[in-house]
């Protein structure tokens, strides 16, 4: 997690005298946090520490989603064989996700009327290459759910400790409660690509907008843009695998008892 927030910094220059201080600081917090939480017995907000491979793969996501754009980023400071390699791939994946009505679209239409073409094609690669990390995140995910069969193969799923922030014996039934969830968190990851551009276009009229001429801002925001919305989703499947273990169990149990009293 260090290495992650360090990764930017590391690559790019950056904008304020006190940024590296600032970066240093986050990236100690972060490695703490991690380091704290999957080292303690009891659990505190992080989910699924337990059931490989959810943060795993969020983590991979997020990673793949800052390196590459750093190397895209890189490229308009000091280009090299490998970042220019990187920028050509993200010029074909733009060519493909880049469509009318698509995020990545609506990600450059967010940026103000006289933004500079380099911008604004830096902005469209970006935005493409974090949205379909993204999308391999969750098809990468599904694989695991549908395929491997997440979570049997790690043993006894533990609610405690994999969902800390879920109360089972907070009101009604606990399978319609996870299936209301999961399905929640389905529908906001699928819209939010498209929202999140969209609100920060309307809030332009009364706040300034986020300079995202900046590397290291453009790097921030575009990986939360893409990382958020595909941990949402993932969130939400693996809610409804859960829900649907516990129906198969309650099932088992009843025929069990069916079979006992016959």
């Amino acid at each position: 997690m260090a290495l992650l927030v360090l990764t930017p910094a590391l690559y790019l220059p950056t904008s304020t005298s006190n940024g590296t201080e600032i970066v240093v600081f986050l990236a100690i917090l972060a490695f703490i946090l991690t380091f704290a939480e999957y080292n303690s017995a009891f659990p505190s907000f992080i989910e699924f520490r337990d059931a490989p491979p959810v943060n795993r793969l969020r983590f991979v996501g997020l990673m793949s989603m800052v390196s590459f754009l750093t190397l895209i980023c890189k490229n308009a400071y000091a280009p090299t064989e490998l970042t220019s390699s990187i920028y050509s791939v993200g010029l074909a994946v733009a060519a493909v996700v880049d469509f009318p009505y698509s995020p990545v679209r609506l990600v450059v239409l967010m940026l103000p009327a006289g933004a500079s073409q380099p911008l604004i094609e830096l902005v469209r690669i970006s935005a493409s290459v974090a949205y379909v990390a993204a999308l391999v995140t969750i098809a990468s995910f599904a694989y695991a759910v549908k395929m491997r069969g997440w979570p049997v193969g790690n043993g006894a799923f533990n609610v405690w400790t994999n969902l800390p922030l879920f109360d089972p014996t907070k009101g009604g039934d606990v399978v319609t409660r996870l299936r209301r969830d999961g399905k929640l968190n389905i529908s906001l990851g699928v819209l939010l690509p498209f929202l999140i551009p969209a609100l920060i276009k309307i809030t332009t009229d009364y706040v300034d907008p986020l300079s995202l001429s900046n590397p290291q801002t453009l790097i921030w925001t575009l990986s939360a843009w893409a990382f958020l919305p595909a941990s949402m989703i993932m969130r939400g499947m693996a809610t409804l695998r859960i829900a649907g273990l516990i129906v198969e169990k309650r099932r088992a149990y009843s025929t069990a008892e069916t079979t006992q009293t016959a």
